[in-house]
């Protein structure tokens, strides 16, 4: 499922009832960026939209997720979990940048205390140079491939087997240099990506 990003920020600048300006002041960027992002012209960094969703303050899960699920259903299947696809909804900006990730969320964050993710990362995609942060604790283990995350200022490169855990509240990064794609399942909490 693909948004309008532009208009999906437009939207929820108005139900906020904050013009571009105030909206660009609390997020620390530019009025000319948000100007630019209502008019699909530019599509922001994930870290920029991060500091943007943060404004209001709302997860990216929040954002890009449209779908409405029932409060007792506990099996999704494959079909029924939310797609947040980097590549498709922030657009490229380049292809190392964001193209190539696949993010598939089970249930939705309003209901749940825990965000529970099946990640993939083609070859050369990459959440981005600038590290992003959120609200939570998260934890992963890598089912196939490789990736290299950082935390912080380390660098660690991780193997089908792998796992990890760290306070998302540190700048963090992940990166597929390898030749294969990468799976990971992963989990946050509280939901907050």
């Amino acid at each position: 499922m693909s948004i309008d990003i532009g208009m999906r920020l437009k939207e929820l600048r108005t139900e906020h009832e904050l013009s571009q300006r105030k909206l660009a002041t609390r997020a620390g960027v530019t009025n000319g960026l948000i100007s630019l992002i209502e008019q699909n012209r530019t599509s922001p960094s994930i870290a920029s939209l991060k500091l943007i969703l943060d404004a209001f303050p709302m997860t990216f899960t929040e954002f890009f997720d449209v779908s409405e699920d029932n409060p007792d259903q506990f099996v999704f299947r494959s079909k029924e979990m939310a797609e947040i696809d980097p590549a498709r909804v922030l657009g490229n900006k380049s292809e190392s940048e964001v193209g190539g990730i696949s993010l598939r969320q089970v249930g939705g964050t309003d209901k749940h205390k825990l965000q529970m993710l099946h990640e993939t990362y083609e070859p050369g995609a990459d959440t981005g140079e600038e590290l992003y942060t959120h609200e939570a604790e998260e934890a992963g283990l890598v089912v196939s491939g490789q990736i290299e995350l950082t935390v912080g200022g380390e660098v660690a490169t991780l193997k089908a087997g792998d796992g990890y855990i760290f306070d998302s509240r540190k700048p963090h990064r992940f990166r597929n240099k390898g030749r294969k794609s990468c799976v990971i399942v992963s989990a946050c909490t509280p939901p907050s990506f």
